[in-house]
């Protein structure tokens, strides 16, 4: 696995994870009546889409000197 896929990978973890924690203090401050399986869909899909655009951005800022 190359390191470009590797952070890629990583930091969709961490906006999945970041989606999940944010949806459980609102759950909590708020009451919010959304189940379970709907909350981890939408973090796969948040942590997909951060997966991916870390990967397609990764060139541009390295090339900035942002890495």
């Amino acid at each position: 696995m190359t390191p470009r896929t590797k952070s890629s990978l990583l930091w969709g973890l961490v906006g999945a994870l970041a989606f999940l924690v944010l949806v459980q203090g609102y759950d909590l401050l708020a009451g919010l009546s959304v189940g379970f399986v709907a909350r981890v869909a939408v973090a796969v899909v948040v942590g997909s889409a951060a997966a991916g655009l870390s990967y397609r951005l990764a060139p541009r800022f390295r090339a900035k000197g942002r890495t």
